[in-house]
Order: structure tokens, then C-alpha cells, then sequence
């Protein structure tokens, strides 16, 4: 096969519907189109990294596409972008690599297969690392937004959503198209609020909105 006609997918990923998929796509598409890839897919996926690897459909997809000969190669923006938790990005790309599909991350531009089809032990060595640093930011956060959160109480600060500000049933359903579809297609609160990367309450309440719709 040509250079100029190897086939690739696009992976994107985004924790929620506030953030944007329009330049990892972008720049990965510019990448494609000067080295003459032909893009077979763009998989993008609004749910958080650390969510279960059956949730993510992006990279189900992507497995899919490899284990069927129709991909030589996956490009991601980075490596966070396949997941915070080790366990997922490792055993992902073991899989691509176990079909002669090749992993290209852009923040970096490197992928882990040379152009001979066997490993690249530096890519390796970098994946093992960056795949470390996106779950340790992971967990960096989360404790920067729980001693927030301490520090708020101590202090007094009334947390939440201020008064006034509910949303009338019809725009909230309006606001969360997303959530809506997933539970119309009988997906379960939890499942949605993975799939979407949105807040549980904010599912029970697009739920209770439509079960008295329905009533």
C-alpha cells in the first residue's frame, strides 16, 4: 500500500458537551492531509477519561476498524486523550499493535510503530509516561477541587446553584439534547451521565421532566 493511501481514523475525545472537538480535529486532519492519509472515520467521544473502557465507543470503534484490515493507523492529539487510566490506554494500543495498526499521538508526533511495522521502543517508553502524567493531572484535580471545596465550607461560601436559577423544564431539556436522546433510547441515568461526561443530578433531573411529560 502507498503512503498516499494508507487509511486512518481520527479519535477525538472531550470530558464535557462545555468543551470544543474542533481543533483536535483540525489539526489531526491537517496532519492526514500532508501525508496523503485517506481519513476512513472521525470518532469523537464527550465522556470523562477515567469512565470504563465498555463505555467508550470511540474506542471500541477504532478496534473495530483495526481488527477488520480497514485502518493502519489511529491519531490522537495526545495521549490523555485516550484516557486517564493506564489499564485502557495500555491494553488499546497492545490491541492496535496486535493488528499491525499503528498509534500516532500529535503533541509529540510519534506513533508506536516504525515504518518496518515492529515497536518503536521510544514510543513505548513515552507512551508509559504520558499515559502516567494524564492519570496522575487526574488525580491532581481532583484534589485541588476537593481542598476548594473545604476551603469554601470553612469560610462560609453557600456551594451550588444559586437561588433563581432552575431551568424551566422545557429549556432544560432543551440544554441537554444529549441526555435526552440517551434516555429515550433506554439508556439507564448512570450510563447516561457517563456517555455525556454530565452530572447525575443533572440526568435525574432531564428523567423527571420526562417521566411527567409522559405521565
Amino acid at each position: 500500500m502507498k503512503i498516499t493511501d494508507t487509511p486512518v481514523v481520527i479519535l477525538v475525545r472531550v470530558s464535557t458537551q462545555r468543551q470544543e472537538t474542533d481543533r483536535q480535529i483540525s489539526e489531526l486532519q491537517s496532519y492526514a492531509d500532508s501525508k496523503g492519509y485517506r481519513v476512513v472515520e472521525i470518532l469523537t467521544e464527550t465522556i470523562s477519561g477515567k469512565a470504563d473502557e465498555a463505555d467508550r465507543h470511540g474506542l471500541q470503534r477504532a478496534e473495530e476498524l483495526a481488527r477488520t484490515g480497514q485502518i493502519k493507523k489511529v491519531l490522537v492529539h495526545e495521549v490523555s486523550r485516550l484516557a486517564r487510566r493506564n489499564s485502557i490506554t495500555h491494553r488499546f494500543v497492545e490491541t492496535l499493535e496486535d493488528c499491525g495498526v499503528s498509534l500516532y499521538w500529535h503533541a509529540q508526533a510519534i506513533e508506536t510503530l516504525l515504518p518496518n511495522g515492529k515497536t518503536n521502543p521510544a514510543a513505548r517508553i513515552m507512551l508509559a509516561l504520558l499515559a502516567e502524567m494524564a492519570r496522575n493531572e487526574l488525580e491532581v484535580l481532583r484534589a485541588r477541587i476537593l481542598s476548594g471545596l473545604a476551603e469554601a465550607k470553612r469560610k462560609g461560601i453557600k456551594l451550588g446553584r444559586r437561588a433563581g436559577t432552575k431551568l424551566p423544564p422545557k429549556d432544560l431539556l432543551k440544554k441537554h439534547p444529549d441526555i435526552l436522546r440517551n434516555l429515550k433510547n433506554g439508556q439507564s441515568i448512570r450510563h447516561t451521565a457517563k456517555i455525556t461526561g454530565k452530572g447525575f443530578s443533572t440526568v435525574c433531573r432531564v428523567k423527571a421532566v420526562l417521566e411527567k411529560q409522559s405521565a
